[in-house]
């Protein structure tokens, strides 16, 4: 088993010293197309886990499934730290992870407010949709606009993330104060996106922890809010795994976030909802509307042109 300077040090030769200020074009060719997998190895566990958190939620409240699967989460990184000896982060490091920990949660949060009011078509898109853009405009400002080639793509891809994440099923619309809420989860998902990616490479398991701990304590936070009871952790088995498969997708984040630009690993990241429609398809025979088809397709076109 490789040690954690070993680690550090094969990331550290693949990546250059100023890749943070850097285009995607001064970047190497085989070390950008392996973000790229990562990206969407990330975009395919995070849609597993969606997909897994929606059982869990048949069994239990949402804010128990999200304490739960923060639990398994974190139990799983601990052991993988432990394991790879990997030391924490530096200070600012730990400052970062620490504030996409709580961004994350706070964002999961207002989602699951805003998916309350029954106008998920509406609710779901635009979160999705925020979320893939705050860390695409960031990173305008700090590593400059990547080729108009990839614009486009990034531009596709969000019409593609809005397409999927809707659903035709709900009747009414919603109004100006849930679209805002569904906007400020978008934010808070984008800037955990963002903060996350601003740990020194060759830290992976470290950061995560200390964002799943800040996840974990606003869980629990919002079972005492409403007055739940704590969740047995072996009454609910799919939220177990609906952590494992979520740590699992932060992972490849972080891995996709050091080998390639910020806002390519996070707008290929934010097309999970592809995973979760084609797994309810394959696995449930949930019957996927034209519309969501249509998103699959526009998606698959987005990932084509961000990769060139």
């Amino acid at each position: 088993m490789e040690s954690a300077k070993v680690k550090a040090d094969l990331i550290e030769c693949t990546i250059p010293r100023n890749r943070r200020n850097s285009s995607k074009s001064t970047m190497p060719l085989t070390t950008n197309i392996l973000g790229i997998f990562f990206a969407l190895t990330s975009a395919f566990i995070w849609g597993a886990g969606d997909f897994t958190g929606g059982f869990a939620t048949r069994r239990a409240n949402q804010f128990q499934v999200l304490t739960v699967s923060a639990f398994s989460g974190l139990v799983i990184l601990i052991a993988a730290a432990l394991v790879w000896r990997e030391p924490f982060p530096m200070i600012r490091g730990l400052i970062f992870a620490a504030l996409g920990g709580a961004a994350g949660a706070l964002g999961i949060a207002a989602l699951y407010r805003g998916l309350s009011t029954g106008h998920a078509a509406s609710i779901a898109p635009t979160a999705a949709v925020t979320g893939a853009a705050v860390p695409a405009i960031f990173s305008g400002f700090t590593q400059g606009l990547p080729g108009q080639t990839q614009l486009l793509g990034f531009a596709l891809a969000a019409l593609g993330i809005w397409m999927l994440s809707s659903n035709s099923g709900e009747e009414g619309s919603a109004t100006y104060r849930e679209l805002l809420t569904a906007a400020l989860s978008g934010i808070g998902f984008g800037f955990f996106f963002v903060f996350l990616g601003q740990v020194e490479p060759g830290i992976i398991f470290t950061p995560i922890i200390v964002a799943r701990c800040f996840t974990l304590a606003i869980g629990l936070l919002l079972i005492r809010i409403y007055r739940l009871p704590l969740p047995s952790l072996s009454a609910n088995p799919p939220a177990l795994l609906a952590g494992v498969l979520d740590a699992g997708g932060n992972l490849f984040y972080v891995l996709a976030n050091q080998l390639t630009r910020l806002d390519i690993a996070a707008v290929l990241g934010s097309l999970y909802p592809a995973s979760t429609v084609l797994l309810a398809s394959a696995l449930l025979k949930q019957t996927v509307s034209p519309k969501q088809w249509f998103g699959v397709l526009i998606s698959l076109t987005a990932i084509i042109l961000i990769t060139l």
